[in-house]
């Protein structure tokens, strides 16, 4: 369930790693703070202004007379900040105004510690004081207070510095995070765009070391598959290159044979042995030194319809406008021209379509032969398999011709499928990355 809500990338977990503790930081510095310092700060400004009141009450006590409560109410405006007045045989209506937050209730708890008298607490009539009237025996005394005495302004200017601090810190980390996401980023590209057969010889390490450690082995990786492609290739184009000499010389004593059988039968093996050593070659050789560039699909894969409609195939084709990919334009229409040529060889009918579904490109051709049971979907990829078992060029050919293409096609970081086709036969599923 939790993974439901983890981010997906390295950069989304990182910064999350980062925000949690500053958020769970924040949230014990605010609690220790609340319970341990603005409570007490409040409750001591409240039990002041309760103080200051109480004892102005046991002054006026003392000296009930109008000029002494002057004088009284005079300290308490020039000491005290407190605007006070006797209203002189009031009563005290009850009832509190205001909110029971926590400078409220602080204040309420004080005067009853320091004054034990009826009172009243008025905090919304007036927006900068608190109005609190005390009863006494012979009036009520009203007190004007300032807010400021009641309330430290210190709570807010430390929460606005811990969630200011906070948030500097986040996105100094959230740049920093990315700078070291950044080379991943590059490495994923090249290691992609090496799979799809493009040039990533700009490609250098950077970023941490373990970075560059990985970044190192990808390029050492890559030397050693280039290398060993281009011995492969080299080895098989050396060896076709020898044997077609013996072949060559082969074919010449064959013309000079009298029985025109034996002949006939000779050519038929020596060309048979002529094909499978182009097939080998261009197993080997794969896409070549081919380099891929913009290409119009939708015109490449017109030509190689309309040559098949000229040999004959009945082929209903239907593509999207000018579809413009990075390709190898040779090896790609060699792999489309053998996938068109299988199905034209075993089926009477063959329908293409070609179009963008999402972000990608994606081929369909089905035909209605005989098709391909579906525990060879994938045998058919191997090299040299061919589902009928003999090697006899006339069934078939030397079991090449499906690993190549799929080669190709996932060299250009595609994928090709087999299924069964809507209309009977075999259907192919090429899906090219735009």
């Amino acid at each position: 369930m939790v993974k439901l809500f983890m981010p997906k990338t390295l950069l989304g977990r990182s910064i999350m790693i980062l925000v949690i503790p500053l958020v769970l930081l924040q949230l014990v510095s605010g609690i220790i703070f609340y319970e341990t310092h603005w409570d007490t700060i409040t409750l001591r400004l409240a039990r002041s202004v309760a103080g200051d009141i109480g004892g102005v009450i046991d002054l006026i006590r003392d000296k009930p007379d109008a000029k002494s409560k002057a004088k009284v109410f005079k300290v308490a405006a020039d000491k005290f900040n407190l605007n006070m007045k006797f209203q002189d045989g009031d009563v005290l209506i009850p009832g509190n105004k205001g909110e029971n937050g926590l400078m409220e209730k602080m204040l309420i708890h004080a005067m009853v510690d320091y004054v034990r008298k009826p009172f009243t607490i008025d905090t919304i009539s007036m927006k900068r004081y608190v109005i609190i009237e005390v009863q006494l025996p012979n009036g009520v005394l009203q007190t004007i207070a300032p807010k400021k005495r009641l309330f430290s302004s210190t709570a807010i200017v430390f929460v606005l510095w811990m969630v200011l601090t906070s948030l500097i810190l986040f996105v100094i980390a959230m740049i920093f995070m990315r700078n070291q996401v950044r080379p991943i980023r590059r490495l994923a590209i090249a290691a992609e765009n090496f799979g799809k057969g493009r040039d990533v010889s700009n490609f250098k390490p950077e970023g941490a070391v373990e970075v560059r450690q990985a970044a190192s082995a990808f390029l050492a990786m890559r030397d050693r598959i280039t290398r060993q492609i281009r011995q492969r290739t080299d080895m098989l184009a050396g060896v076709s290159h020898d044997l077609r000499t013996p072949l060559t010389r082969m074919r010449l004593e064959i013309e000079m044979l009298s029985d025109a059988t034996a002949a006939e039968n000779l050519k038929t093996d020596v060309t048979e042995m002529e094909h499978m050593l182009e097939g080998y070659l261009a197993f080997a050789r794969g896409e070549g030194t081919e380099k891929p560039n913009s290409t119009n699909l939708t015109a490449l894969v017109d030509g190689v319809v309309a040559q098949a409609q000229r040999k004959g195939g009945r082929i209903d084709y239907h593509a999207e406008d000018k579809l413009e990919l990075p390709l190898r334009p040779n090896a790609f229409k060699r792999s489309i021209t053998n996938l068109i040529d299988n199905a034209s060889r075993f089926a009477d009918h063959i329908s293409i379509r070609i179009g963008l579904r999402d972000d990608a490109v994606e081929i369909i051709i089905d035909d209605d032969g005989p098709g391909i049971p579906d525990e060879h979907h994938e045998n058919v990829f191997k090299p040299f398999f061919r589902i009928e078992g003999s090697r006899n060029q006339g069934t078939g050919g030397i079991g090449l011709g499906m690993t190549i293409t799929r080669d190709i096609i996932r060299s250009h970081g595609g994928e090709l499928q087999l299924s069964t086709s809507p209309i009977g036969g075999l259907r192919v599923r090429i899906r090219l990355p735009l």
